[in-house]
């Protein structure tokens, strides 16, 4: 199968992937910009505290919850293509309603719906993705889509930057809204749901997806024959092994992410156009970081080996940039360690829910863990924001996160090995079980 996937034609490679890295691009850096508003002035024109700051940030999550288990099944159902252009539409107008808040509680309610809004793209790109690429290549179309995370972190530093620099934070919120209507000239044309419906795709490209996934997904024999109810799904273990996984780093993620200005701003003493390129740095180490990781991850197919090494790297370099504060450079050195290995476990991570579970219970799982999990992306920067309003110093903040990311290593090595070949069954409450989709592809 491998010699035969090097003779087929690549148009999956170019077509497909383009499009989602673009939509999250935008959808990443219209989350993230609160960061240099909040070095550029917002918190004082609106009068919040840093912990208050830091729970903006973080209410998008809570709005982020409601849509992640729909737009899993949209994807599994072939809807997802139509549900992400709604989405984007949503997201670019209530992204522009940011520029224009007044005070705290607008402020929180703009941020909760954008959350709302953008919540279930990210499990129905996902579940695009696996309609369109084998196991053997899931890993590496995840880590080129999560590869958006760096490029949207490159661009929004030094486009924030400029624009609140020229202007004020209001204008970088307005103008990057904007730039999320303008998606719909590239979603709408250029992506396609599934193989079956790429006009442009050759025969010998749309037979070989078609009959790899087909034969990938024949090896669980039978799907589920009974409908499968949220308190089931949540009584499995693997289940909540991931959501606390995934939980912990993104602790870690939306914790660096959200302060790396303001740490910059203290660790460096530069202007906020200066932060913004000095942003930029670890946001390269990022994608370096996913295209490796990725690529090691699928020629060895041991999932799980791959998403540890990130997080403990993640803490380590996290713990070390917060302890040399004193040497400049070398704290800034470990910022951009921490840049490397900030997403290069999420791109191996989602490929292991189709390895534990099929068909409804996948896409299911998507967005269960997807929205649990991402509730992290609440805790990690009001952690950091209450112990700046309350100690003046983010490093005893940041020490917490790195806690958490050490809790995601430890709960990741409590997944199960599976090995090349043999298949598992998740169980179902105490009668049923559910074969494992792909299972061959995980150790």
């Amino acid at each position: 199968m491998t010699n035969l996937s090097k003779s087929i034609p690549n148009g999956r490679w170019l077509h497909i992937i383009p499009p989602c890295i673009i939509i999250y691009i935008v959808a990443f850096m219209d989350r993230t910009n609160i960061g240099f508003a909040t070095a550029g002035g917002m918190d004082k024109a609106l009068g919040i505290s840093a912990t208050v700051s830091g729970i903006a940030a973080g209410i998008f999550f809570f709005g982020y919850l409601f849509l992640q288990i729909p737009g899993g099944k949209m994807a599994e159902r072939g809807y997802g293509k139509n549900f992400i252009t709604i989405s984007i539409l949503a997201w670019g107008l209530i992204a522009v309603l940011n520029g224009f808040v007044q005070n705290t509680w607008q402020l929180l309610l703009v941020r909760f719906l954008l959350g709302v809004a953008e919540g279930g793209v990210w499990p129905c790109i996902l579940g695009i993705l696996a309609n369109w690429f084998p196991s053997k290549e899931l890993g590496r179309a995840n880590a080129y889509f999560i590869m958006n995370i760096a490029v949207a972190s490159i661009i929004t530093g030094p486009l924030s930057g400029w624009i609140i620099s020229v202007s004020n934070w209001r204008y970088a919120f307005i103008v990057e809204g904007l730039l999320t209507l303008a998606l719909l000239a590239v979603w709408i044309p250029f992506m396609s749901e599934t193989p079956q419906d790429a006009k442009w795709l050759s025969k010998e490209e749309r037979d070989y997806i078609v009959n790899t996934i087909s034969s990938e997904r024949a090896l669980t024999a039978k799907q589920e024959k009974q409908n499968i109810t949220l308190g089931q799904i949540f009584s499995i273990a693997n289940i909540w092994k991931l959501i606390g996984i995934y939980f912990c780093y993104q602790v870690g993620i939306y914790g660096f992410s959200m302060w790396l200005p303001t740490l910059l701003k203290e660790l460096t003493h530069s202007g906020i156009a200066g932060v913004g390129w000095l942003s930029t740095i670890p946001y390269i180490g990022t994608i370096i970081g996913l295209f490796v990781f990725g690529n090691l991850s699928d020629k060895s197919g041991n999932r799980k080996l791959y998403v540890s090494i990130p997080l403990i790297g993640f803490a380590i370099c996290f713990m070390l940039a917060t302890a040399m504060k004193s040497n400049i450079w070398l704290s800034f050195a470990f910022l951009t360690g921490c840049g490397v290995f900030l997403q290069s476990a999420s791109s191996v991570f989602w490929t292991i829910p189709p390895l534990l579970f099929t068909g409804e219970v996948c896409g299911a799982s998507r967005g269960i863990i997807g929205g649990l999990g991402n509730l992290g992306g609440f805790l990690g920067p009001y952690i950091v924001g209450w112990f700046i309003t309350t100690t003046g110093n983010s490093s005893a903040g940041i020490y917490i996160l790195v806690v958490f990311l050490l809790a995601g290593f430890l709960i990741t090595l409590m997944l199960p090995s599976v090995t090349v070949g043999k298949s598992s069954m998740v169980t179902i409450g105490k009668s049923s079980t559910v074969p494992s989709e792909n299972a061959a592809n995980m150790k």
